[in-house]
Order: structure tokens, then C-alpha cells, then sequence
């Protein structure tokens, strides 16, 4: 393939089986089977803003569509990652650029990135207003 088809989106759904501790099990939030979406975007680092702006809009479309209300939280450089520090201070800059372009209101999580690149934790909220960690946007430039 060449760069020059650039953003490639990807998207698979895997099974997952966890052995969960005695009584961890709860509803549909701590199961022992379940099924994980994941998606994945190989893009230029010029396209990083709106392919993430893209992201962003199509988990506000889902999650308010079912009534889910989330959270949004950009997670940054951990005190042990991989790479240099330019490298990581363009990737956190590009993802809150996102996110105020976005225009939903977020908050800062510093140092809960991921080892190799800095993420968006979206949080949502159940009936009892109960908080789960749910969709995660992560920028690697490490692969």
C-alpha cells in the first residue's frame, strides 16, 4: 500500500473471555465473555486533528443516541514512556487541539497516557450515574 491512500481505517470485533475474581462479576459492565470493538487508523501526522475530530463525532453520535452521558479526559505523558519529547509534546498538543475543536468540555489526566502515546479516556455514566471507563482514543507513534 502507499502513503497516498492515507488515512487507512480498519475495524475488527474480538472475542475476549476474563477470569474475573470471586464477585467481581456485575451485570453487563464485569462479564466473563464479551465482544471488543477495536478500529484502527494509520494516518499521516498532518491528518491526526481530524481523523481524531472524526473519532470523537462518531462516539458523541453512538453514545448520545443510546442516552449515554461521558466524560472526556486527556490522559498525557506517563513519568516511563517510549520516544523523544518532541515527538510526544506534538502528539498531546494535537489531541487537545482536537478537543477544544471539538468543543465538548474535557479534563486533563496528567500522566495517564499510555507507554507509547497519549490518549482520550471517555467515560461514561450509567442510570445510577455510576462512572465506567469505556472508549479510548490513543495516538501511537511509536508503532
Amino acid at each position: 500500500r502507499s502513503y497516498k491512500e492515507l488515512p487507512i481505517r480498519l475495524g475488527d470485533f474480538g472475542v475476549l473471555h476474563r477470569n474475573e475474581a470471586s464477585g467481581a462479576l456485575s451485570g453487563l459492565t464485569r462479564v466473563r465473555r464479551f465482544q471488543q470493538d477495536d478500529a484502527h487508523i494509520f494516518c499521516t501526522k498532518e491528518q491526526v486533528g481530524e481523523e481524531v475530530k472524526g473519532v470523537l463525532g462518531f462516539v458523541d453520535y453512538v453514545y448520545t443516541k443510546f442516552g449515554f452521558t461521558y466524560e472526556l479526559k486527556l490522559s498525557t505523558r506517563p513519568e516511563k514512556y517510549l520516544g523523544d519529547s518532541e515527538t510526544w509534546d506534538r502528539a498531546e498538543e494535537d489531541l487537545e487541539k482536537a478537543l477544544k475543536e471539538f468543543g465538548k468540555p474535557y479534563l486533563e489526566n496528567k500522566g495517564d497516557g499510555a507507554f507509547y502515546g497519549p490518549k482520550i479516556d471517555i467515560t461514561v455514566s450509567d442510570a445510577m450515574k455510576r462512572k465506567f471507563q469505556c472508549a479510548t482514543l490513543q495516538l501511537d507513534f511509536q508503532l
